[in-house]
């Protein structure tokens, strides 16, 4: 590349750097500052005090911390292969041919063209304990005697939450792996056919192996959207009961917003943040080795 080349393209780069650096830079670097120093509703107009990693010892002595760590965790696996498996098979249904397939997948996709607060209050009321549809049902069909405590049971209510977000996350599934099912090319599936092969043998050794890098993408992307869920938890359980839902994002929300502990509920963002900084950057390795391979 010629210097005068090279010279236009940082020009036109240039933009988009300050504004990653104000926009994204700038407030990761303040919330790291701040989980360094001890600020709360008493000091914040005042000079707070430099602690060093504090926060980050007090943190691993918080049982709410672990519990909300436990939570996202298996909140976020289980989400991840329930919309995963789900959005695998309708995105093999919908590749076949037949006549409603297209207006069919048009209407799955609501799910996610929906505001998650929308989604959030409508699955609230559905799973509410008295009028709610979901027990009515069950009801009806005798499946159950008495209305079942979805959001109110500490046992039930973490289903409620990743029923809610399933709901809402198979359509992206879906289509990601439609997209991927139209690079296979026919004629592989052609000649499988002519060798012998059965439709299982086309799915493990053709469809799965040629889609792996759609599959890839769609689990760590998958990952880092469901591990940071605020919105849909705040609006159906608030992180309770007892603390069943609570998520990190959640629980750094309410020390900083709350009970006003900010280097608290810096420290507990900034630690959400590493979790998902080193999955991207296992992600970009892993992507880096498939290109090379």
């Amino acid at each position: 590349m010629r210097l005068s080349e090279r010279f236009y393209s940082n020009v036109f780069i240039l933009p988009a750097l300050i504004y990653l650096l104000i926009m994204v830079g700038y407030p990761m670097f303040e919330n790291l500052r701040l989980s360094l120093y001890n600020v709360d509703v008493m000091n914040i107009a005042g000079t707070p005090s430099f602690i060093g990693l504090s926060n980050y010892r007090a943190l691993l002595h918080d049982d709410i911390f672990w519990k909300s760590t436990y939570n996202t965790l298996i909140y976020t696996v289980l989400c991840i292969v329930l919309q995963f498996i789900i959005g695998f098979v309708l995105a093999l249904l919908f590749s076949q041919k037949f006549s409603l397939a297209e207006r069919l997948r048009g209407l799955v996709m609501i799910s996610w063209l929906m505001p998650i607060t929308v989604t959030g209050l409508m699955f609230k009321f559905m799973f509410s304990l008295n009028g709610g549809i979901l027990n009515e049902i069950l009801m009806s069909l005798h499946l159950v005697h008495q209305p079942v405590e979805w959001l109110v049971n500490p046992s039930n209510s973490m289903w409620a939450v990743i029923i809610a977000n399933t709901w809402i996350g198979v359509p992206f599934n879906m289509i990601l792996i439609t997209t991927g099912l139209t690079t296979i090319p026919k004629d592989v599936y052609e000649s499988a056919s002519i060798d012998g092969a059965n439709a299982m043998d086309k799915f493990f050794r053709i469809t799965l192996p040629l889609l792996k890098p759609a599959i890839t993408s769609l689990l760590v992307l998958g990952f880092i959207y469901t591990f940071k869920v605020f919105d849909l938890i705040v609006i159906m359980t608030n992180g309770g009961p007892v603390n069943a839902t609570e998520m990190m994002s959640t629980f750094s929300y309410k020390l900083s917003f709350v009970e006003y502990k900010f280097s608290e509920g810096a420290t507990v963002a900034n630690v959400l943040f590493i979790i998902l900084f080193l999955v991207s950057l296992g992600y970009l390795k892993l992507v880096s080795k498939e290109e090379v391979m």
